[in-house]
């Protein structure tokens, strides 16, 4: 199973800490470095590098691990830009680059900028119509037309063809997980205890093969949230950082820190608790882990994580 870093950008990344971690995340084993797609979440006023631009460089000063977007929403991106953007970029790295899709969520940030979210059929709506657009302009030689809704092609095709690999995250079962079975090559469970997941992840066999396609044509991957420690001293490291950096959480105490992490419900322990908390998912079908690493400059704690628990898993 790969083992790989996601960060939520919009808790203080800057061009300094992107280009440090781009380095350290390769340079430590990782698989893959990924990354959320937010102006903001909560509060503004922590630094949220965009993403587009982090990910050129990314693929520019790095080798060999694969990354992407964990995920664009399609409320703010249009479906045919940004799969432009993400070819090209997947042609720059050699074919690492991994397109990340999702419905949006985020309200706030929504209204800020004049963006319209809508309801939840809305969101899903869109991220069909967006999902047929990109694919059918990734995948296909010909031109391509299509009459939706939202969005609309009129023999169109891009050039040069680079066929970036396509990831949907979500567990809906109504919507999400037939999107993912038709259209997605990466699927990315969003925060599952393991049985649950492994019951996702049989409901998704099945509709994968309702579909016409193979099981093996959708990688199964889940996004973890996780706090490697050696003491109680390191958990008050990480999550202080998390309250100077992130601006949501910079009026925080310490304890309702705690409480947040502890309800996200991901792997909170030593390196061995560690292991065995994703060894589970291996065990249940999970071919790739993404650790949501909460706190950017708790680099002594990614460190931790790098020589006591990737060992494990390469």
């Amino acid at each position: 199973m790969q083992i790989s870093i996601t960060i939520e950008a919009m808790f203080g990344l800057n061009w300094s800490l992107w280009k440090h971690l781009v380095d350290r995340v390769e340079g430590m084993g990782f698989a893959g470095l990924f990354r959320s797609d937010h102006f903001m979440v909560g509060k503004p006023g922590s630094d949220s590098l965009e993403l587009i631009t982090s990910l050129t460089y990314l693929a520019e000063h790095s080798q060999r691990m694969h990354f992407g977007s964990l995920v664009s929403p399609l409320s703010f991106h249009h479906p045919v830009m940004l799969a432009r953007q993400a070819m090209a970029i997947n042609d720059l790295s050699g074919g690492r680059m991994i397109l990340g899709l999702g419905s949006g969520w985020h309200d706030e940030e929504h209204i800020m900028f004049g963006y319209r979210l809508g309801d939840k059929k809305t969101r899903l709506d869109r991220l069909e119509e967006g999902l047929q657009v990109i694919t059918s302009l990734v995948r296909n030689t010909e031109p391509v037309n299509f009459e939706g809704q939202f969005f609309q092609l009129h023999d169109a095709q891009l050039v040069p063809r680079s066929p970036v690999r396509i990831m949907v995250g979500g567990n809906g079962p109504k919507r999400t997980l037939p999107l993912v079975a038709r259209y997605a090559d990466i699927w990315n469970c969003q925060v599952a205890e393991p049985l649950a997941f492994k019951e996702i992840n049989r409901r998704l066999d099945d509709l994968i093969g309702e579909a016409g396609r193979q099981s093996g044509d959708v990688k199964r991957t889940m996004m973890v949230p996780v706090v490697c420690m050696r003491s109680e001293k390191d958990l008050e490291r990480h999550l202080a950082m998390i309250q100077k950096y992130a601006a949501p959480f910079n009026d925080s105490s310490m304890e309702e820190l705690k409480t947040w992490l502890y309800d996200l419900k991901g792997i909170i322990g030593p390196p061995q608790q560690i292991v065995d908390g994703l060894s589970a998912y291996a065990e249940h079908g999970a071919e790739e882990i993404m650790l949501e690493w909460f706190s950017l400059y708790d680099l002594e704690g990614l460190e931790l994580l790098g020589s006591q628990v990737l060992p494990h898993f390469i």
